[in-house]
């Protein structure tokens, strides 16, 4: 799954970063439950991009974080690639489901236009006519087919009735929801000396890393809710509700949780923070990267660092740039 729930996560981590280059054995991959282990089976040329894109939002969630207290460090060798971390309903939760759900649409759509796959392709569904002074041609990437792929693989560990169930398959299909709002128009020219004057258009993704900004400003404005509990003819049922009646409601593009963070300061193996010892920070900041907030007030260390840097580069007609090699010292603070 994208992310599993309590005591694993994100099954899909880095020792599965190889499976675009070996066949799969769906069997061996571990913590599926039974229907994504069928899915897998039956979508088995697909799996590959499935893998890519559960990486690809690691990779984005540890540059979002970079500068925080919590960086989406990673632990190898470990099923629960984040840790413990996972485990509580918190935001950090919330942004780790919705940028990995987002990743496996984002990735299997681009694995589709990029014709590695016989079961999807181009979207043909074109939005609309064709503007003034363009036509549809290249090929559009079906998003949608991106988004079901996740939503079926993603969801399938969701099913149970409970609240933090019910956070998961939100904060998945929030995720996945900026793939979809962000899809834009990309053109190409065509002409005698690229005149222009024919245009065609295509349905395209936005860049990976507008949709890690968009949902990292989701995950600071995440919504807290609370949890209920319903009696139904299946049995008791929890669900979700915002905890503040007089801020608005969240909409099906917002995180929720309803758990609070741990501080992240110091290591803590019951929450998985690894604390912020030995962190580099910028002391010339007054943000959570700045070393009084990053250091969580326990000062920071200094020391000089010599760098081989290429200075004094000179572009040579034609064509070649010659550099030197110049050595520049800085000052680096990490946290005591």
């Amino acid at each position: 799954t994208v992310v599993l729930h309590q005591k694993t996560s994100l099954a899909l981590g880095q020792q599965y970063s190889s499976l675009g280059s070996q066949p799969i054995l769906c069997g061996s991959i571990p913590g599926l439950v039974p229907k994504q282990l069928r899915f897998c089976r039956n979508y088995i040329e697909i799996m590959p991009s499935v893998a890519e894109g559960v990486k690809l939002g690691i990779q984005e969630c540890q540059h979002q974080f970079r500068g925080r207290r919590w960086n989406c460090t990673t632990i190898k060798d470990n099923l629960a690639i984040f840790g413990p971390v996972l485990d509580k309903a918190t935001r950090e939760s919330a942004f780790v489901h919705a940028i990995a759900s987002a990743g496996v649409a984002f990735a299997v759509t681009r694995s589709c236009a990029e014709g590695t796959s016989t079961m999807c392709g181009c979207d043909s569904h074109h939005k609309g006519p064709p503007g003034e002074g363009w036509k549809w041609g290249g090929c559009s990437e079906d998003a949608e087919f991106g988004v079901l792929v996740s939503r079926e693989f993603a969801d399938a560990r969701e099913n149970r009735p409970d609240a933090r169930s019910a956070m998961n398959r939100h904060n998945n299909e929030a995720g996945r929801m900026t793939i979809l709002e962000n899809m834009h128009l990309r053109c190409k020219c065509h002409g005698l000396s690229g005149s222009c004057e024919v245009k065609t258009c295509w349905w395209a993704q936005p860049d990976f890393r507008l949709l890690g900004d968009y949902l990292k400003d989701k995950y600071d404005s995440a919504s807290e809710m609370v949890v209920e509990k319903h009696r139904e003819s299946r049995g008791w049922v929890e669900t979700l509700r915002a905890k503040y009646a007089f801020f608005k409601h969240p909409t099906e593009r917002d995180l929720v949780y309803y758990e609070g963070s741990p501080n992240f300061c110091e290591p803590n193996p019951e929450t998985g923070s690894f604390g912020t010892r030995d962190r580099a920070c910028n002391v010339s900041s007054h943000g959570i990267e700045g070393c009084d907030l990053l250091c969580c007030g326990r000062g920071h260390n200094t020391r000089t660092e010599k760098r081989k840097e290429k200075c004094h580069c000179i572009f040579h007609w034609c064509c070649y740039v010659s550099c030197q090699e110049c050595v520049r010292v800085y000052d680096v603070h990490t946290c005591k």
